[in-house]
Parts: structure tokens; sequence; C-alpha cells
């Protein structure tokens, strides 16, 4: 392009020095005009040579005060383009409208509906957490856990939540099944064990003691045992069964109430949580975690996958069909967008003019020019045609005049 626009100022110059030796030759009147037309077509293209030169660079070399703009004055142009985008983009009502026409969750919705979009989003994900678990340190994410949990669990007391508990599970005879079935295991246990509740009786009896009354006494003593188990087992308004519903009551008051037993929960949950097998447990945690994790973020056809591609479609569908959460999302859109606006704005446009102040001056003027430059020639070209009507009016005029 700066070849043809000098191919223009070369053309004019040409039919100049032409007219001008014609004339010499004695040439007609309208060889006045062609010149005059080629005269100013010169003086138009040269001077917008020199406009166009002077943005990016010293017109032949010299420094003409207000020339080379860009390259001197890149820092201030970089600032007012910051300023500009973020006057003109980044503001909040600029935003908003902008969000609003083009109808974000409608579009989204459209587009998660179709399967294939929705499976395109499950893989990524998938891609996301495996990339999220491959980065994080499985030392780190466990020592956080185990941190979070015991501190979680040792700031709580035991007592009165295990007590409410205990309170509603006694209150409502939730428990007279594990009754029952200590009962019948009782039962069974001094039914099956005869010798063992005779060599008992026969170890506690005095040494005078004759074997045959020990015997006697050891029998007598086991069908007791084994009558009052019986009767413990079949009757539920026995008073023993009833015994133990009103200390376990008592018991679930206490812990809400009492301090002595809160401070023996309280002893009894930290020993369990420094229990070797407990700390094992919460170490491993996170590996099991991790590990279920990847094998279903890794399998195409896992549980997790399948939820996550079917919610995705599920939700699609609702945005498409559903005004209301439309427009409960667009207005979620919109405020985040108007909050980074608000509060990141100068983050943002300093982007550009940290951008625009590292780049080289020379470079910088190079770039702008590679991408504007064709259409400044334009403007010398149009600089020459129109200098040379303007030539040839102002000389039709002066002509007019004079005669």
């Amino acid at each position: 392009m700066k070849l043809v626009a000098l191919g223009f100022l070369l053309g004019a110059t040409a039919i100049f020095i032409g007219m001008s030796l014609w004339q010499s030759a004695g040439a007609p009147a309208v060889a006045g005009y062609i010149k005059a037309a080629a005269e100013a077509g010169m003086v138009g293209a040269l001077a917008d040579w020199f406009a166009v030169t002077a943005l990016f660079r010293y017109p032949l070399g010299i420094r003409i005060p207000h020339t080379a703009i860009i390259p001197n004055r890149k820092s201030q142009l970089g600032n007012s383009l910051g300023d500009f985008v973020g006057t003109n983009f980044l503001s909040e009502q600029v935003v908003r409208n902008r969000l609003r026409a083009v109808g974000l969750s409608r579009r989204l919705g459209a587009w998660l509906a179709e399967p294939a979009n929705a499976e395109r989003v499950t893989e990524e994900l998938s891609t996301v957490v495996r990339g999220v678990m491959t980065v994080l340190k499985d030392e780190d994410v466990q020592a956080v856990m185990e941190q979070a949990m015991v501190r979680r669990v040792v700031a709580i007391p035991w007592g009165p939540p295990l007590g409410k508990l205990l309170a509603g599970v006694f209150t409502d005879r939730s428990h007279h099944k594990l009754v029952d079935l200590l009962c019948d295991r009782a039962y069974e246990w001094v039914k099956g064990n005869r010798t063992t509740v005779l060599r008992v009786v026969s170890d506690r009896a005095p040494t005078w003691s004759p074997k045959f009354v020990d015997a006697m006494v050891a029998d007598k003593v086991h069908s007791e045992v084994e009558s009052f188990a019986w009767m413990v087992k079949t009757d539920v308004n026995h008073p023993m069964r009833l015994a133990i519903d009103k200390f376990l009551l008592e018991f679930a008051g206490d812990l809400q109430t009492d301090p002595a037993t809160m401070e023996k929960a309280d002893q009894v949950k930290h020993q369990v949580l420094e229990h070797p097998e407990v700390q094992n447990v919460i170490g491993a945690t996170w590996s099991t975690a991790k590990r279920m994790l990847l094998d279903a973020a890794e399998d195409p056809s896992s549980e997790l996958r399948r939820r996550v591609r079917n919610g995705l479609i599920s939700l699609g569908t609702r945005l498409a069909e559903d005004v209301t959460l439309r427009e409960k999302v667009d207005g979620w859109v919109e405020g985040a967008a108007a909050y980074v606006v608000l509060n990141y704005r100068d983050e943002i446009t300093t982007l550009i003019t940290d951008t625009v102040e590292r780049w080289d001056a020379e470079e910088t003027s190079r770039k702008i020019e590679l991408q504007v430059g064709r259409d400044l020639q334009f403007i010398r070209i149009n600089g020459t045609v129109v200098g040379a009507m303007a030539g040839l009016l102002i000389y039709t005029v002066a002509q007019l005049i004079i005669s």
C-alpha cells in the first residue's frame, strides 16, 4: 500500500513536470488546469505522507516537534486505552445490559440439554478432578483433615448431645430390642454353662464343706440363676428390666446435667480419638476418598459420572423451559459480573496499561502500523486525489475571476 500511495505521488509529479514542459513549449490553456491539479495533488500527497509518518517515526529522521507520536507517547496511549476500556466496556450498566441481551442462561440451558454436550462437560469436570487430585499432596491433605476433624470433635462436648440422643431413644423404648437380645444371650449363657456355674460355686465354698453339699448348693444356685434369667427374658415388665430402663434414663440425664458424668464422657472421647486404630482410620480417609474419586472420574460408566451427566441434562432442560429459574440465574450472573467490574476494574485496566508499558517503543509502533497501516496509506492516496481536485477547483475559480 505504501508503494501504491507512492505511485500516486510519483504520477502527480510526472504529470506536473510534463505539463510544465508542455506549457513552456506553448501548450493550450487546458495544460494549466492539469498542471494545477497535479501540483495540488503533490502537495496533498506530501502533507498526508508527513501526517501518517509522524504517527510512527520521525519524517526523514528529522526530530520535528510532535512527530513519532506513538513511540514517544506509548505510556500515555496505554493509560488512555485502559481508561477508555474501563469507562466504555467495564461499567456496571454496560456489562449488565450486555449479559441481559445475550440471554446466557437460556443459551446455556439449550446447550447443556444436549446429551453430547453434557457428556463433554462431564469429561472436562473429570479431567479437572484428576488434575486436582494429582496436584494435591496426600500428606498435606491428610494433615488438614486430621486437624480439622479432631479439632472439631474435641471442641464439641460429647455429654449433652449424646445424653439428649440417648434420652430420646430410651423414652421411645427403642432400646428394648437391644435389651431383649442381651437377656436372650444371658439366658442362653447361663443355660449352656452349668458346669462353669457349679465350678465357681464349688471354688467359693468353705474347705470344710462336704463335696455333696457343695454340689447341691451349686445346682440350686444354677437353677435359681437360670430361672431368674428366664423370667427377665420372658417378662417385659420384670423389675430387672424396669431397673435397667430407670438406670438408662438417669444416665442420659446425667450426661446432660451432671458435671462429673460429662467430664467422664469427655475423657472417653479423648481416649477414643487417641486410639491408634482411630488415628489410622482418620488418616486413611483421604486415601480412600481419593481412590474412589479417581476411579469414578476415570470410568465413563461410573455412577458418579452418570449422575453428573444426568444432572447437567436436567439442569439444562430446566434452564431452557423454566423462565423463573432463568431469571434467577441471569440475576446471579449479572450480579457476579457487576461485582467483578466494580471491585476489580482497575486491576483489569492495569493489565492493559502495564502490558503496553512493557512493550518496546519501536516494536509497539511497528505492531500498530502493521494493524492499521493499510488504511492509513489510503489517507495518502485520498490526499493526492482530493488535493488534485481542490487544486483544479481553485485554479478554475482563479481563471474565472481573472477573465
